[in-house]
């Protein structure tokens, strides 16, 4: 079947994707919404809506209990030697228990003004406090001074409070105590305002007849003083159960309803003091399912918030290990690359290596470019003999026409139905007559010195591939020189490492040879009759050939090296589109790869050595934080918000630092220039996204197990130029051109493989 036949692929996870972040984006809003001080925001003035002035002649009595929802005040105090005891700023896990201790001893009850967004955290605490008889009141949801925030947030402070007591207790309560209260003389005509539109909302404000100020660093006898009413007088007592350490309040609280049970006082809530019917009532099943959502959705903004927070400092601490390892190793690869380039100098062994060299171009539509491919590869310095093979995989365009007209010595032409890279990799390779075989891409420039430079290693019996340097040749846009940056520092010095671990998963298809013992070795496992017999050594299972081929290279024992001088310059995608296609076929064949190759974890010998080194790394650095990507952006955005802006922009500016330490030094290593960084920041706000949706795109497709079509890359030839036979192309950071011109030759005839051929 050919390869670039058009197959349909998932999108329906798009959706679900996005449901999932405009999920977290909901969960953490809600979250960041209870964080944030809005107080210090709040531009609203003193003076709101309602009136600013305190009917002093209806509240002269201090009664603290304020019914505000007709034309006139309603006060009411607590009766003769009845004490209500009340408190502020919970449920807290650690303190709320130990005053429930305290009144069960006791046998009192009291009144929690709790705040919405605790209670969601704690649902469960909030049901103790009622089972055990206390009673709930609402002290908003996140502890904001009504008398300075808008009318709307005052409305969304006091539901919000209504559905967590609804998800977490099934009941509303219409008790409310505005936070930064105290006793009813000391109300601010602000103050009364919000005090009145919460008493028209059907709310029995409470205030306080002792505020005990447990909360400004008081001791427990201070705070019995300040709690203690005069005489047989009743009282509403002001206390706390959270917001701080409460460890003195719950020794106050003990000596306090001591000295109360001895006076003959009675310890009882708001609500059964003033014989309250209604203060708490049930709600229905939708209000029930409504105030569940927003207990789950500040729970999961709770974890979510937890957990990308760690998530975060793991992933730093990886990126952070990761470019030490990466400078460090990439370090000892240049020192012993030096070392080994200088024991194998020509002029220090007379007998020095120059093997015949086949080198395959499979060409799909690469009518753009292949001339100046198969140019440059016949314009090499090699000293030894080297053959051509161009394989055209069924091109629509004039692919092999231009590649037979250029009439160029050593050059074969192979013609194949459309069958796929791999199948025209394999013909390629049958083909070819020599042992070391040479694979390049049809879009892809030699150096002169290249073909030589990557044969090297090979004089070392024990290596089996070489990996070369890929360079971008179009890096003249700013598409372009983030492509760059990617190939210098995430691709190069990986190889290096690699290099150095003896554990290198890919040898691009753009630059890379191989031994033909190691490619028979590595595909024909099984003998004679098994798979590489019939088609040849390069897999079709995965759209990662390369990668496929290599992983098996290093599981057959030989060793994969990286040759940074020898150098190739391809043509990278010139747009986004295209850049998607490419980057999702890697990617997808990459996850094939590592799945076929999966039992390379527990194996012994070489292929564990590279299974236990390379496949974790990958799944960590290339699909795991990858993965997570998109959630830390989310979150990072949330820092800016709701968190502290200025440790968020400093964690960012750190890491494009680190980033731009790290191309910097990749890019002396290999004599670029480094002026490409500046695009550096750029490139988090756009590429870096691109990437990390490949991923998800690949993962989903490989789960759904799906099959990926070859994408067709459009080439905009780079390398091309209007006069074959005089053009000049200067690779950058290379002073040597290279000088197109045609010589009439009369290349070898007969296909050995059965194939068509110049």
């Amino acid at each position: 079947m050919a390869r670039h036949l058009r197959i349909r692929e998932p999108r329906h996870h798009w959706f679900l994707v996005g449901l999932l972040l405009a999920t977290l984006v909901g969960v953490l809003l809600v979250q960041g919404y209870v964080q944030r001080s809005w107080n210090d925001l709040t531009d609203a003035p003193r003076t709101t809506a309602g009136g600013d002035r305190v009917p002093r002649a209806a509240l002269r009595d201090d009664r603290p209990v304020l019914d505000l929802s007709g034309d006139r005040p309603n006060t009411a105090a607590m009766p003769a030697r009845t004490v209500a005891l009340t408190f502020d700023d919970g449920p807290d896990p650690r303190w709320t228990p130990r005053i429930l201790e305290v009144l069960r001893r006791h046998h009192a009850r009291a009144t929690f003004f709790v705040l919405g967004s605790k209670v969601a955290i704690y649902p469960a605490l909030a049901r103790r406090i009622v089972a055990e008889g206390h009673e709930i009141g609402s002290h908003t949801y996140t502890h904001v001074d009504l008398a300075r925030t808008p009318t709307w947030q005052r409305g969304l402070e006091l539901g919000l409070t209504q559905k967590a007591l609804a998800g977490a207790l099934g009941l509303h309560t219409h008790l409310l105590r505005p936070p930064y209260s105290g006793k009813p003389s000391e109300l601010t005509g602000p103050d009364y305002a919000a005090a009145r539109d919460a008493g028209r909302a059907g709310y029995l404000v409470v205030l306080a007849d002792h505020d005990t100020k447990d909360w400004d660093n008081r001791t427990a006898d201070q705070i019995v003083a300040r709690a203690t009413p005069s005489g047989q007088r009743g009282a509403v007592v002001l206390m706390h159960d959270g917001g701080g350490d409460r460890s003195r309040t719950v020794a106050a609280l003990d000596k306090l309803l001591t000295r109360l049970d001895e006076r003959g006082y009675r310890a009882t809530t708001v609500s059964d003091a003033l014989r309250l019917r209604h203060a708490a009532v049930p709600v229905s099943l939708p209000e029930r399912i409504a105030g569940r959502t927003v207990v789950a959705a500040q729970q999961i903004g709770r974890i979510a918030a937890v957990g990308l927070t760690y998530a975060l400092a793991v992933a730093g601490v990886l990126t952070v290990a990761r470019v030490v390892i990466l400078a460090a190793i990439a370090r000892m690869h240049v020192r012993r690359t030096r070392r080994d380039r200088r024991r194998r100098r020509p002029e220090n062994e007379p007998g020095w290596y120059y093997p015949p060299v086949s080198v395959v171009v499979p060409a799909y539509n690469e009518a753009a470019g292949i001339a100046a491919t198969v140019g440059s590869l016949v314009r090499t310095t090699y000293p030894g003999p080297v053959e051509v093979i161009v394989v055209d995989d069924g091109s629509t365009d004039d692919t092999a026409l231009i590649a037979r007209d250029l009439d160029l010595p050593g050059v074969t032409v192979l013609s194949q139905a459309n069958a796929g890279k791999p199948a025209a990799l394999n013909t390629g390779i049958a083909y070819a007559r020599h042992e070391i075989l040479v694979l390049v891409d049809g879009d892809t420039v030699f150096q002169p010195d290249t073909i030589g430079r990557l044969v090297a290693p090979f004089a070392n019996p024990t290596v089996g591939a070489v990996s070369g340097n890929t360079k971008v040749g179009n890096a003249g846009g700013i598409l372009g020189r983030w492509q760059h940056i990617e190939y210098v520092i995430g691709f190069n010095l990986d190889r290096r490492m690699f290099d150095v671990l003896e554990c290198m998963p890919t040898v691009p298809g753009a630059i890379g040879a191989f031994r033909r013992q190691a490619l028979a070795d590595a595909a024909d496992p099984e003998g004679p009759g098994s798979t590489y017999a019939m088609t040849g050594p390069v897999s079709i299972d995965t759209l990662a050939e390369d990668t496929d081929l290599t992983m098996a290279v290093c599981r057959a024992g030989w060793r994969v090296v990286y040759e940074e001088t020898a150098r190739a310059w391809t043509e990278a995608p010139g747009s986004l589109r295209q850049l998607w296609r490419q980057r999702y076929r890697w990617c997808y064949g990459t996850l094939q790869s590592m799945w076929k190759h999966r039992h390379a974890l527990v194996e012994r010998g070489p292929s564990g050595r590279f299974g236990r080194r390379a496949l974790p790394y990958l799944a960590v650095f290339q699909v795991v934080l990858p993965l997570l990507a998109p959630a830390v952006d989310v979150f990072a955005l949330y820092g800016l918000f709701f968190g502290e802006p200025a440790r968020v922009v400093a964690v960012w500016a750190a890491f494009v630092a680190v980033q731009a330490f790290l191309g910097a030094y990749a890019l002396r290593l290999d004599g670029e220039r480094l002026t490409p960084l500046w695009t550096l920041p750029l490139q988090q706000f756009v590429y870096r996204q691109l990437m990390y949706l490949v991923v998800i795109q690949s993962v989903v497709t490989a789960v759904a197990g799906a099959p990926l079509r070859w994408h067709v890359i459009r080439r905009e030839g780079t390398f091309a130029r209007r006069d074959p036979a005089s053009a000049v192309w200067n690779p950058p950071g290379d002073g040597q051109p290279v000088r197109e011109t045609t010589r009439s030759h009369s290349p070898a005839s007969a296909s050995r493989a059965g194939m068509s051929g110049r």
